[in-house]
């Protein structure tokens, strides 16, 4: 890599998961290495307005312990696209979780700026944000998964209750098509809970997914790079509420995170096998943490994929740099080869694309 990066920062976002980025962000400026990387964070609104994030800057020029636990979003307003036409190397960073950050809209606009970012392009993000156009992708790519349907807001049927009884049962998970961290999960022990958790789930998004529950442990893994993606060891989540949801995830800590998950070792390879697998079928680069259920009883159909973050958190409790860093890739470093992956893909695909020739 170049000696010295200009490296932006982006954070906030119009997401449920704006309060989660920030946090996230704050963590990410902790490790970053200042004789690497001049770093400029730059917040994005609720409203969608860029700002420079300038009491972050300053706080992170007095030293990693005068960042807040999450960054404020505010500051001067800025014109996204002369911000990102910085002059020399310039990364950026996306650390946008949800809509409008994670599903392919940020990094259409860093494509069109000319400048490498970290994680997954357009295509991948997109994909991996719509679970249920995810699911389609991965079952057509012979991926276990559980049982779900999917219905966008106006085909609802009127017998959606039977239908989702004779087909799943219950309990049953309903969920919103594009959003994660949980925003919008809800868990339906019957008929009689599913009209209010299909109103929370379509107050995030038009589509819902509508799952079986599992009855199987959670298992996670990480996967690092781009055209020879690595994975780390497997982890477990044993969730501190009934599933693993917001609360849970940023708030209670009430979580046990089991790394490296006690697995035979055939069992774990066949985990990183399939999480290989799902992450080149949705064409992701970069970085994602590939989530699964491990069904041992009942149908005992062993590995069913549930989904594809192309943006993991990577708060002090978050399981994808946990999980680097049990397989000896330590925050600093996998920050630093996230960014180099940026580079490359960059480099590679602009090969390809030029329009002098």
């Amino acid at each position: 890599m170049p000696s010295r990066i200009k490296l932006l920062v982006l954070f906030g976002g119009q997401s449920a998961e704006h309060d989660v980025s920030r946090v996230t962000a704050s963590h990410v400026l902790r490790a970053v290495d200042p004789e690497r990387y001049d770093v400029t964070p730059v917040a994005i609104g609720r409203d969608g307005r860029w700002m420079l994030a300038e009491a972050a800057r300053a706080a992170l020029a007095e030293g990693p312990g005068a960042l807040p636990d999450a960054l404020e979003v505010a500051g001067p307003d800025v014109d996204p696209m002369p911000v990102l036409a910085a002059a020399g190397p310039v990364v950026a960073l996306p650390l946008l979780h949800g809509p409008f950050g994670e599903d392919g809209t940020v990094q259409g606009l860093l494509e069109l700026a000319g400048v490498p970012y970290v994680g997954a392009g357009v295509l991948a993000s997109a994909l991996a944000m719509d679970k249920a156009k995810a699911k389609e992708v991965f079952a057509f790519n012979g991926i276990p998964q559980a049982r779900w349907l999917t219905w966008r807001a106006d085909e609802l049927p009127a017998d959606l209750a039977d239908r989702i009884g004779a087909d799943l049962g219950y309990p049953c998970f309903v969920k919103p098509a594009n959003m994660g961290s949980s925003v919008g999960v809800s868990k339906v022990h019957g008929p009689g809970e599913l009209a209010a958790a299909v109103d929370l789930a379509l107050s995030y998004d038009e589509w819902i997914v509508v799952e079986e529950a599992v009855v199987g442990r959670e298992i996670e893994l990480a996967v690092l790079g781009n055209l020879d993606p690595q994975v780390s060891v497997p982890g477990e989540i044993i969730p501190g509420a009934e599933f693993y949801d917001y609360e849970d995830k940023y708030h209670d800590g009430r979580a046990e995170l089991v790394i490296p998950a006690a697995l035979d070792e055939a069992v774990a390879e066949q985990f990183r096998r399939l999480a290989i697998a799902a992450f080149r079928a949705c064409r992701a680069e970069g970085m994602a943490r590939v989530d699964f259920f491990y069904e041992e009883t009942g149908p005992a159909r062993g590995p069913l994929l549930n989904e594809v973050n192309t943006i993991p958190g990577f708060t002090p409790i978050s399981m994808y740099p946990k999980l680097w860093q049990a397989s000896g890739v330590g925050y600093g470093e996998l920050i630093d080869r996230l960014i180099g992956l940026a580079i490359e893909r960059s480099e590679r695909r602009s090969a390809r694309t030029r329009t002098d020739r």
